[in-house]
């Protein structure tokens, strides 16, 4: 049995993480986490971080032993160098409560790139964590809407940069460029890529602690995550009712399966792939011309087959990535953003309008 850490940092990695342990409860109860039991067949220990309180508060279906809250008013107001030092005032507390927790086998950090405290607090956690421990640790980073906003698209990019320069073994994509697939209010639409991103973690989980023809393993999982340039994506398809499982392999590798827009047959470097549900669906010549298809341009595809009676097809893809065009045109966006913010800093240090405007009173005094 594996021994899992899952820890959510921020507003977006809280409210996915707290989808992951709605999911792993089996029901939709908020009450669920006092009477009934997480289905996970490891040992996974989560834990919410957060510098907002009503964040941690607004958590349904995570225990309140499993909250950190680190005082800071509100929040950092998504200003990342509050937030690196507030981490690093409060280390002592937060690498404490994890070190009580055991020792593990891997670990995920789940955060949004963007804001505040997510995107400041994973670089300087994940650097810790790799200091003082040797188990794999990988990040799960959740990209903003490209319209944002100047502030946020900044944020992403050195987020981005930093995680991947923390010691990170591995950094899985999610784009928020997919809630405008979802439709819905706003509201609704947050709460499907939560549930996406948390069925795909649940998913491998459960995958990696089973039992498989054609095994794929943790030690197979880190060989993909250490292929192409570090970063990944995930892919899912569930097939509703009779279809083919060669239909199904081929949506969790397309556009509309995975967390992160890229073509895997120009992009990706590796590939593991776990295929799971009832014996009549699954086709060895099916699987093995589509998994043939896929290894012809990624290279390697590390395959896991897992027999469930009357289940139909489910498929999870995990692809490293040799090249990202979509990573790319987020920095295009992200490099415009700083300058539009240091341009209208220097504006207002150079030209003063505002202090203009207030000299010209300079000495009056008020009649009334």
């Amino acid at each position: 049995m594996l021994n899992i850490l899952m820890v959510g940092n921020g507003q977006c990695g809280n409210r996915i993480l707290d989808s992951i342990n709605r999911q792993a409860f089996g029901s939709k109860s908020r009450f669920a986490k006092f009477y009934a039991k997480q289905q996970y067949k490891s040992n996974v220990q989560t834990l919410a971080i957060n510098t907002a309180v009503n964040d941690l508060k607004e958590m349904k279906y995570t225990k309140a032993k499993d909250r950190i809250h680190i005082p800071h008013l509100h929040g950092v107001g998504a200003n990342r160098n509050v937030g690196r030092k507030v981490f690093d005032e409060n280390k002592s507390q937060i690498m404490r409560n994890l070190d009580e927790r055991g020792s593990f086998d891997l670990a995920f950090v789940i955060t949004s790139a963007s804001g505040g405290t997510g995107s400041s607090f994973t670089p300087s956690l994940i650097r810790e964590l790799k200091e003082q421990n040797d188990y794999p640790v990988y990040a799960v980073v959740v990209l903003p809407f490209r319209e944002e906003g100047t502030l946020y698209l900044q944020n992403a990019a050195f987020a981005l940069k930093d995680i991947r320069e923390s010691g990170v073994d591995g950094i899985i994509l999610a784009d928020n460029q997919y809630l405008k697939q979802m439709g819905g209010d706003v509201e609704s639409a947050y709460d499907s890529i939560n549930e996406m991103i948390a069925k795909r973690l649940i998913f491998l989980l459960d995958s990696l602690d089973s039992e498989m023809m054609m095994v794929t393993d943790l030690g197979d999982f880190k060989t993909v995550m250490s292929g192409g340039a570090g970063i990944a994506t995930i892919g899912y398809y569930e097939a509703d009712g009779e279809v083919p499982v060669r239909t199904a392999i081929q949506k969790a590798v397309s556009p509309s399966g995975l967390l992160f827009n890229t073509n895997v047959y120009e992009e990706a470097s590796r590939s593991m792939m776990i295929i799971r549900g009832d014996k009549s669906y699954l086709s060895i010549d099916e699987i093995s011309t589509e998994v043939e298809k896929l290894s012809d341009s990624v290279g390697h595809v590390f395959k896991g087959i897992i027999v469930r009676k009357g289940e139909s097809p489910r498929v999870l893809s995990v692809l490293t990535l040799e090249s990202a065009s979509e990573l790319e045109e987020l920095y295009h966006l992200a490099v415009d953003a700083i300058n539009i913010e240091k341009e209208k800093k220097e504006r207002v240090q150079e030209e003063k309008e505002v202090d203009k405007a207030f000299s010209q009173i300079e000495g009056l005094e008020p009649h009334y």
